[in-house]
Protein backbone atom coordinates (compact mmCIF):
# COMPACT_ATOMS: atom_id res chain seq x y z
CA UNK A 1 0.00 0.00 0.00
CA UNK A 2 1.29 3.28 -1.04
CA UNK A 3 2.25 6.01 1.89
CA UNK A 4 1.22 8.79 -0.24
CA UNK A 5 -1.06 10.02 -2.31
CA UNK A 6 -0.85 9.14 -6.32
CA UNK A 7 -1.79 12.10 -8.11
CA UNK A 8 -2.90 11.25 -11.70
CA UNK A 9 -1.97 14.33 -14.07
CA UNK A 10 -2.52 12.90 -17.70
CA UNK A 11 -1.82 9.72 -19.75
CA UNK A 12 1.66 9.32 -18.80
CA UNK A 13 0.98 9.27 -15.10
CA UNK A 14 -1.11 6.01 -15.91
CA UNK A 15 -0.29 2.81 -15.49
CA UNK A 16 0.11 0.44 -18.72
CA UNK A 17 -3.29 -0.90 -19.25
CA UNK A 18 -5.83 -1.71 -22.18
CA UNK A 19 -7.90 2.05 -22.97
CA UNK A 20 -10.55 2.58 -25.18
CA UNK A 21 -9.93 4.12 -28.69
CA UNK A 22 -13.07 6.20 -28.28
CA UNK A 23 -16.08 7.62 -26.32
CA UNK A 24 -18.33 4.75 -26.10
CA UNK A 25 -21.12 6.75 -27.46
CA UNK A 26 -19.10 5.84 -31.17
CA UNK A 27 -18.17 2.46 -30.43
CA UNK A 28 -21.01 -0.26 -30.38
CA UNK A 29 -19.72 -3.40 -28.23
CA UNK A 30 -22.95 -5.39 -28.82
CA UNK A 31 -22.42 -6.38 -32.04
CA UNK A 32 -20.60 -9.95 -31.25
CA UNK A 33 -22.92 -11.87 -28.66
CA UNK A 34 -24.65 -14.96 -29.81
CA UNK A 35 -27.32 -14.73 -27.06
CA UNK A 36 -29.24 -12.07 -25.80
CA UNK A 37 -31.30 -10.87 -23.00
CA UNK A 38 -34.85 -10.76 -23.68
CA UNK A 39 -37.68 -8.74 -21.35
CA UNK A 40 -40.94 -9.47 -20.83
CA UNK A 41 -43.03 -6.29 -20.58
CA UNK A 42 -45.70 -7.89 -18.48
CA UNK A 43 -44.16 -9.68 -16.34
CA UNK A 44 -41.06 -7.00 -15.18
CA UNK A 45 -42.49 -5.25 -12.15
CA UNK A 46 -40.13 -1.85 -12.99
CA UNK A 47 -37.69 -3.18 -9.20
CA UNK A 48 -35.17 -1.62 -11.59
CA UNK A 49 -32.56 -4.86 -10.30
CA UNK A 50 -31.41 -5.59 -13.91
CA UNK A 51 -30.63 -1.75 -14.25
CA UNK A 52 -29.10 -1.08 -10.86
CA UNK A 53 -26.55 -4.42 -11.47
CA UNK A 54 -26.03 -3.77 -15.47
CA UNK A 55 -22.35 -3.37 -15.45
CA UNK A 56 -22.57 -2.00 -19.56
CA UNK A 57 -25.45 0.42 -18.18
CA UNK A 58 -27.34 -1.23 -21.07
CA UNK A 59 -30.93 -0.72 -19.19
CA UNK A 60 -32.92 2.20 -20.37
CA UNK A 61 -35.39 2.96 -17.70
CA UNK A 62 -38.26 5.08 -19.72
CA UNK A 63 -40.06 6.53 -16.52
CA UNK A 64 -42.43 8.63 -18.39
CA UNK A 65 -43.86 5.76 -20.13
CA UNK A 66 -43.12 3.38 -17.25
CA UNK A 67 -41.06 0.88 -19.20
CA UNK A 68 -37.52 -0.62 -19.59
CA UNK A 69 -35.61 -1.31 -22.70
CA UNK A 70 -32.20 -3.27 -23.50
CA UNK A 71 -30.19 -1.20 -25.50
CA UNK A 72 -28.65 -4.33 -27.59
CA UNK A 73 -26.13 -1.79 -29.18
CA UNK A 74 -23.69 -1.98 -26.25
CA UNK A 75 -25.43 -4.93 -24.16
CA UNK A 76 -22.43 -7.30 -23.56
CA UNK A 77 -24.59 -10.04 -22.61
CA UNK A 78 -23.08 -10.54 -19.02
CA UNK A 79 -26.32 -11.86 -18.17
CA UNK A 80 -26.44 -10.33 -14.58
CA UNK A 81 -29.63 -8.45 -15.96
CA UNK A 82 -31.01 -12.22 -16.18
CA UNK A 83 -29.54 -13.60 -13.02
CA UNK A 84 -31.05 -10.60 -10.58
CA UNK A 85 -34.67 -10.32 -12.20
CA UNK A 86 -36.97 -11.68 -9.35
CA UNK A 87 -39.87 -12.71 -11.98
CA UNK A 88 -38.01 -13.86 -14.76
CA UNK A 89 -39.09 -10.89 -16.97
CA UNK A 90 -35.81 -10.86 -18.33
CA UNK A 91 -34.76 -14.17 -20.00
CA UNK A 92 -31.35 -15.11 -22.26
CA UNK A 93 -32.53 -16.58 -25.76
CA UNK A 94 -30.07 -17.08 -28.63
CA UNK A 95 -29.22 -14.52 -31.38
CA UNK A 96 -31.33 -14.31 -34.00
Amino acid sequence: MADHEVKIRGACDMPPMAMSLGRMLYNKTGSWRNIRPVLDQEKCTKCLLCWKFCPDLSIIVHEDENYLEIDYDYCKVFGICAEECNVAANTMEEEK
